[in-house]
């Protein structure tokens, strides 16, 4: 896919971040600091990762900025109402940055966190990558803990195969 004008694709990342937000809204406030091992990220930490690393690595890096990223640790936000309230702002605060991204934006370099040049669009393309990466994470704490979450797309695996046709 590529990325020619910003509105297309800031509609599309709209999209995924709502599907990875219905997912991270099934988190009940007592597990928002649990993790399936010691030294393993939270699950707070993993939507306090999504935020800053939206805030403060994307959307500084293609303003031709440095990374800003310094932690997702819980002085960001602590509790499960300042995690999300914290995923919400940021995201607010990225999408205008991205807004505002011209077609000749779109079309220069911009520099990743390790120095490495790379076309805005392409840099922007690997956003949503990165996002369902941990929205999968999400599911998989969630999976863990006996939580029900809602289907990706509207059916469950099992409500597909159920209404398949099988020759």
């Amino acid at each position: 896919m590529e990325i020619r004008t910003i509105q297309p694709f800031l509609h599309y990342f709209g999209n995924v971040r709502e599907r990875t937000m219905r997912v991270a809204r099934c988190i009940s406030p007592d597990k928002i600091d649990w993790a399936y091992a010691d030294g393993k990220f939270t699950l707070g930490d993993i939507l306090r990762h999504l935020a800053v690393a939206e805030r403060y690595m994307w959307a500084e890096n293609v303003q031709c900025r440095p990374a800003r990223y310094s932690t997702h640790g819980k002085e960001l936000a602590d509790g499960y109402e300042n995690v999300m309230a914290l995923v919400e702002r940021l995201h607010a605060e990225s999408m205008e940055i991205f807004a505002r991204l011209t077609e000749q934006d779109l079309q220069r370099k911009c520099k990743t966190p390790d120095d490495a040049p790379i076309t805005t669009w392409k840099w922007l393309r690997l956003m949503p990558e990165h996002e369902i990466h941990h929205r999968g994470q999400i599911y998989m704490y969630l999976a863990m803990l006996g939580v029900k979450t809602p289907p990706l797309y509207g059916l469950t695996s099992e409500e597909v195969r159920a209404r398949s046709v099988i020759d």
